[in-house]
């Protein structure tokens, strides 16, 4: 006689489906960006319709996760996760010394990751409004509210800010999370998939607190971030022309 299949251990909730959505989408939206900007010509947009519109999905996004950050799930809120300097230093001397408890949201070091990839996507969206692309053709909504020097400026720094900070934090990103998986067996990629972890003790909640009717309050939020970009743009004066 087969022994019975071994059940699949507990597991709770650690990510609300908005906050999954929102990681992947912007992962998607950045390639987007770059090979938007890259290949241009090759796509026949030399007037950089779609990076300039992907520019403004990548803001509203952005916004939409500040406010989530305030509304959100337990794990999503700024409140629940981001640390003080004590707090930090004590987590890294725990994972040099193997002693650090998991976390079931994000841990002290990667609330710095998240904390430093959205104001450096900011930045960089923030530039991109003023910005006008090397041969004058086109600019961001509101190139026309600085001078030229402005608009060059502001793309000088959104390609230095591209190249010097946001890529080497998102490979420092990418390698910690592999590592945390492979080698201390914690399933942060599956996590931000399939939204649960495997029940157990964790240092800052046992489960993920998730509001009733949290998909309609992500709407709102969406909304309410869309005006915040575009209708702000509008009030200064700049133009959603693409």
């Amino acid at each position: 006689m087969s022994a019975p299949p071994a059940s699949e251990p507990a597991r709770v909730a650690a990510w609300d489906l908005p906050t999954r959505l929102f990681h992947w989408t912007l992962l998607i939206l950045i390639v987007v960006a770059w090979a938007s900007f890259e290949f241009a010509e090759a796509l026949g947009d030399e007037t950089l319709v779609v990076h300039r519109a992907n520019g403004l999905a990548i803001l509203t996004l952005l916004v939409w996760r500040v406010l989530w950050g305030i509304v959100g799930s337990s794990t999503a809120r700024f409140a629940s996760f981001v640390s003080g300097p004590a707090r930090v230093l004590s987590y890294a001397r725990g994972l040099v010394s193997g002693g650090a408890t998991p976390f079931l949201g994000h841990n002290p070091l990667g609330a710095l990751m998240v904390i430093a990839l959205l104001a450096t996507l900011l930045a960089m969206g923030t530039l991109g409004l003023f910005a006008t692309d090397d041969n004058d053709l086109v600019g961001g909504p509101l190139y026309r509210l600085v001078g030229e020097a402005g608009n060059a400026r502001a793309a000088r720094l959104h390609d230095q800010i591209f190249h010097v900070v946001l890529l080497p934090l998102a490979a420092l990103h990418i390698a910690a999370n592999a590592l945390y998986t492979i080698v201390k067996k914690e399933p942060l990629i599956q996590a931000m998939i399939r939204g649960t972890k495997p029940a157990g003790t964790y240092a800052d909640a046992s489960r993920a607190e998730i509001p009733r009717g949290a998909g309609l309050r992500a709407l709102a939020c969406l909304a309410a971030a869309a005006a915040i970009v575009l209708g702000g743009i509008l009030a200064v004066g700049g133009s959603l022309k693409l």
